[in-house]
């Protein structure tokens, strides 16, 4: 008898009630997927059960073949997927099927939309796993004990999916789970043979544990030829249907697309194709196997810094731990597989893997290998890397802080919205950029700003423009931090147009040189005054020539933090050296011209602070004192209007 059968109605988590709703729902056209996500855990299961016994071989020996099982009953219109892994207590079981301790649930819930293809594709990604169950049951009966507990301390989990569940203590001979799906009444071809075995094949071939079904039983014939009675006392033999065999130990060239794909959505949960993977085996000082995929979609919660990611480690075939991150550096987050290695111990720990020299050579050639899928992709199938980078990309951009050794690479795989036709999606390469580059050019321009039509509109690119040359326009927040680890690429350095002194002077002639001094000269009485109106704000004021519409702009030393990023660490509270800008104005505006003129020393005043406050707006920053700004304004117009 069980020592504690204290019989417990329990309520679901509220996300686990959204969740099991909206998934009924929007999965219910994809329903089959249930037995591929039940077998899945029950394969991870098995995994934790071989690892656990590396250190405790007892809880291998009432049953030392691991499998999974599949049953079915017709009569009683339902399907058992059981297994002998690792189980659960109690405690497990509440947490594990009552509850989700996934981070990023809530905000997970928020994106779903309502539509039921783009919500199925999200579920999809989030990893439904047990819940799926529902999609084809109205009542789900989990019996489990876990490894190393006696017989009397199983427990018994039911539900019918509509809020709550029951839990109970009960006797188990064997360890492991055995969940009983009850069909509903529409879902009863489920229960069938011929089924279960093409989806088990379909779905869970590349499972490396069997997964077993009872072998048909075929009645002998006597002598007349008519079938002889079955022996019912005889007991029922498994035979196992899938391969059994890890998909990444066989040959590539036996391994089909299909097989690849099916993997992959058994190790990401995602019900979508991957778009590209890398299966390779290395022999020599290091013996490992891998096989990388890169998913066809962003995952949900990509920017969850919480989040633990990371590659399925085996080593010799024995699951070690989910979400091994020191195989990958962070910018390759989004990377879904498995590595397998021969040389490192069974008893590793995440703690003993950052520190471990075989590590850090798989991890650089790990790295290597998806920078160069990544590479071959972009040269051989440019409308798949744009699909990967409008997913991936702004992940990507964190590389060149991140990988100073890749840096090269790396910046080849970048993609950018540029004024060669100004539209808003990135796809231009920095080799793109260099074979459109004017007869000597040698630097790379780029204008960063808040946002795509900020920086295309930014007065800094009015001389670009006119000169013919192309400027990439970065609008992304991580943007400007990845500029400052790119120094140069196939040596032409990076030049942001709103940054020091914007030098063209090589392709001005002598005559244009000297009118260009003697402007200067004659707007240096201008240009004090002006000075000395905004000197709290301002460094200095010049003259420029990088400026053909507008009045102004505003610029900040070639070495020093750009606008944007100042106001985002000021906004994140960091306090920063104090740095001000130059204004640099245009001596051919009318509005200039018009100040050169003005003798009313307040009018003057309120002329050049509009000026500086024009530019402030025009490069996307926010004014300290906007009711002063219109005051000014609004007084200016009065003037004019007489």
């Amino acid at each position: 008898m069980a020592t504690d059968t204290q019989k417990e109605t329990l309520g679901f988590q509220t996300e686990v009630k959204q969740l099991l709703h909206l998934m009924i729902h929007s999965l219910y056209s994809n329903k089959e997927i249930f037995l591929r996500e039940l077998i899945s855990n029950a394969s991870d299961a098995v995994d934790k059960l071989r690892f656990e016994s590396v250190a405790n071989a007892d809880l291998l020996a009432e049953d030392p073949n691991l499998r999974v099982r599949i049953e079915f009953d017709k009569e009683t219109n339902t399907v058992i997927i059981d297994d002998n892994g690792v189980g659960m207590s109690r405690e497990e079981a509440i947490t594990n099927l009552g509850t989700i301790a996934k981070s990023g649930t809530s905000s997970f819930l928020e994106q779903l939309s309502g539509d039921q293809k783009k919500d199925s594709q999200l579920i999809g990604q989030f990893g439904v796993g047990f819940y799926s169950a529902f999609i084809v049951a109205d009542k789900v009966t989990v019996e489990t004990r876990r490894a190393g507990a006696s017989e009397n301390e199983a427990v018994r989990w039911v539900s019918d999916g509509s809020g709550e569940f029951t839990i109970e203590n009960i006797d188990k001979a064997t360890r492991g789970s055995r969940i009983t799906l009850h069909l509903k009444t529409e879902e009863k071809d489920f229960a069938d043979n011929f089924r279960l075995r093409s989806l088990v094949t379909k779905y869970s071939d590349h499972i490396s544990i069997p997964v077993e079904m009872e072998k048909p039983v075929y009645p002998e014939m006597d002598e007349e030829g008519n079938p002889k009675p079955v022996d019912e006392s005889k007991a029922a033999e498994f035979e196992a249907v899938n391969s059994a065999k890890a998909l990444w130990t066989r040959p590539r060239n036996e391994v089909t697309e299909e097989e690849y794909q099916e993997f992959y959505k058994h190790i990401s949960h995602d019900y979508q194709e991957p778009l590209k993977w890398s299966h390779n085996k290395v022999e020599g000082k290091l013996e490992y196997a891998s096989l990388l995929y890169i998913p066809s979609k962003a995952p949900y919660d990509l920017w969850n810094r919480d989040m633990q990611r990371g590659l399925k480690l085996y080593v010799q075939r024995v699951f070690i731990m989910d979400e091994a991150e020191a195989f990958l550096p962070p910018y390759m987050r989004f990377v879904k597989g498995v590595v397998d290695s021969n040389d490192l111990s069974l008893n590793v720990s995440r703690e003993i893997l950052q520190n471990d020299h075989a590590v850090d050579s798989m991890r650089s050639a790990l790295t290597k290998r998806v920078l160069d899928m990544l590479t071959k992709m972009a040269k051989n199938e440019p409308e798949d890397y744009q699909k990967f980078w409008d997913e991936f990309g702004n992940v990507i951009k964190e590389g060149p802080a991140d990988d100073m050794g890749n840096k090269d690479k790396i910046a080849g795989l970048l993609r950018f919205s540029s004024t060669n036709n100004d539209a808003p999606e990135q796809t231009v390469s920095l080799a793109q950029y260099i074979e459109r580059m004017s007869e000597g050019q040698d630097k790379i321009y780029y204008i960063y700003a808040e946002s795509h039509n900020t920086a295309k509109n930014s007065p800094h690119l009015e001389i670009l423009r006119k000169k013919g040359y192309e400027v990439l326009l970065l609008s992304d927040r991580i943007d400007e931090w990845m500029m400052s680890s790119l120094q140069e690429f196939e040596g032409k350095s990076f030049q942001d147009v709103t940054k020091g002194k914007l030098d063209l002077a090589d392709q001005e002639n002598e005559e244009e040189k000297k009118e260009k001094e003697e402007k200067a000269e004659q707007m240096k009485p201008l240009l004090d005054r002006m000075k000395a109106v905004l000197e709290e704000k301002v460094a200095s004021v010049n003259s420029t020539d990088r400026l053909t519409n507008s009045p102004a702009c505003l610029v900040v030393g070639e070495n020093d933090m750009g606008l944007q990023m100042r106001r985002l660490l000021e906004q994140a509270g960091q306090k920063l050296p104090e740095s001000k800008p130059t204004l640099e104005v245009n001596p051919d505006h009318p509005i200039v011209a018009k100040m050169n003129d003005e003798s009313d020393e307040e009018r003057f005043a309120d002329m050049a602070w509009l000026l500086f406050e024009q530019a402030t707006l025009s490069e996307g920053g926010q004014l300290e004192d906007p009711a002063t700004f219109v005051s000014r304004m609004n007084k200016l117009i009065v003037q004019l209007s007489k």
